[in-house]
């Protein structure tokens, strides 16, 4: 069981600029780490266990945004698609289907925000921590765990749905298109690659700011600290 005192890095990361400049010690690499333990896809449903999610449902989210991409990639297959991949005998054409595969990723990242909402609980537990009061205590902490457990049935109904219409949508989209399948699943392999390659590019920039902004208790730079927060929500 976690320490309650114990901040994990998501708390830290959101901690105020008065508070960071006390609790927050870590280097420039400890907080790209921290960035990529709570924002990488793939860190963060495998390799992160500091927080307060579900494991077994951060990996479940995983492999759903994989079938989402699959998805996604498949709706943009039309008459010219088609024609395209006639006209190339069959060949990759990587030139025609980067875009694509840029907004196929952007698309997935959209759609799988609201079902991240829901089999999420870190930001729920972080909050009830933060209230120190002791005073009906034992009433909050019941209506948060009826308020999880309402989220997680929400999230289970509504990914068995969409993965029930997904499995009926790529079955017929096999049967119709046949001769399409290996460049869905290239397009899908390079648009998820690309969404786990992004972030390790994107985390860089935070702490370009922030460290520098908690270096020195004298010089207050808070401004440059509120900067580097909101880098670190994309």
């Amino acid at each position: 069981m976690k320490n309650v005192m114990k901040y994990i890095d998501e708390e830290i990361n959101t901690l105020p600029y008065n508070l960071a400049l006390i609790k927050d010690k870590r280097t420039y690499c400890q907080y790209y780490i921290s960035l990529l333990k709570t924002k990488h896809n793939l860190i963060f449903a495998l390799f992160n266990n500091d927080d307060y999610n579900s494991r077994i449902i951060k990996i479940d989210l995983f492999f759903i945004g994989f079938v989402i991409g699959y998805v996604v990639n498949a709706l943009f297959y039309n008459d010219d698609t088609m024609h395209n991949i006639y006209e190339s005998k069959g060949k990759f054409d990587l030139e025609t289907r980067i875009p694509i595969i840029i907004y196929s990723s952007l698309i997935s990242m959209i759609l799988k925000t609201p079902l991240h909402l829901l089999a999420l609980s870190n930001d729920a537990i972080i909050n009830f921590k933060k209230n120190k009061s002791k005073i009906n205590l034992m009433k909050r902490a019941e209506d948060l765990n009826i308020k999880l457990t309402i989220k997680f049935v929400l999230f289970f109904i509504n990914s068995f749905l969409l993965l029930l219409f997904f499995w009926y949508y790529i079955s017929m989209f096999g049967v119709i298109y046949r001769n399409t399948q290996i460049h869905l699943l290239k397009d899908t392999l390079m648009s998820f690659g690309l969404s786990l390659f992004i972030p390790f590019v994107i985390y860089l920039i935070p702490g370009l700011f922030r460290i520098p902004a908690l270096s020195n208790n004298k010089n207050k730079r808070e401004c440059l600290f509120n900067f580097s927060k909101i880098l670190q929500l994309l």
